[in-house]
């Protein structure tokens, strides 16, 4: 049987990053619920496309078990996050990264997401990959030039330009 994913989708979001995750989860059957890291259910792409998503990030808080994993869809999430760190959406997505983490489910993501697994202990020691302005921001992790990694339950990929190149290898996970 397919695994549940849990998709958290920044405000803003890249739109060609989480399109090619919900793409390939739907073509493959493997179940997910998009959750905005924010106070409202819309919000946008960074290039402007208003979306609808399943629901807020507050209200996936408490069912972690009902996941199997985690997808980190970044978008202008640092520069967002640095002028938002303080606001409770964003302390939810960092609650409930950890968790995830801590109870071994997948975590996969792309970008920023390496360095956002990484502000929470959830890749120390582990190989990943990361944009490459986000490098020097990672201290627990080691990370790689390559273009995606996969290290125990943690799939990364350096940008949206190479999530592609590591979508076999989740999809191989979820099913």
């Amino acid at each position: 049987m397919a695994k549940k994913v849990a998709v958290l989708a920044v405000n803003p979001v890249n739109g060609f990053g989480l399109f090619q995750y919900l793409e390939a989860f739907f073509e493959n059957g493997i179940s997910y619920k998009t959750f905005a890291v924010a106070d409202t259910k819309e919000i946008k792409t960074n290039s402007g496309v208003t979306l609808i998503v399943d629901d807020v990030i507050a209200s996936l808080k408490g069912h972690e078990d009902e996941y199997d994993a985690l997808v980190f869809g970044c978008g202008d999430a640092i520069p967002k996050f640095g002028e938002n760190a303080g606001e409770q959406y964003n302390q939810d997505m960092l609650s409930l990264i950890k968790s995830f983490s801590e109870k071994g489910k997948i975590l996969i993501g792309h970008c920023a997401a390496g360095m956002m697994f990484d502000s929470v202990g959830a890749v120390d020691g582990k190989k990943i990959a990361a944009h490459p302005l986000a490098k020097s921001a990672i201290k627990n992790a080691v990370v790689s030039d390559e273009k995606f990694e996969v290290d125990g339950n943690v799939y990364t990929a350096q940008t949206e330009n190479t999530i592609w190149m590591m979508m076999p290898e989740v999809l191989s996970a979820l099913k």
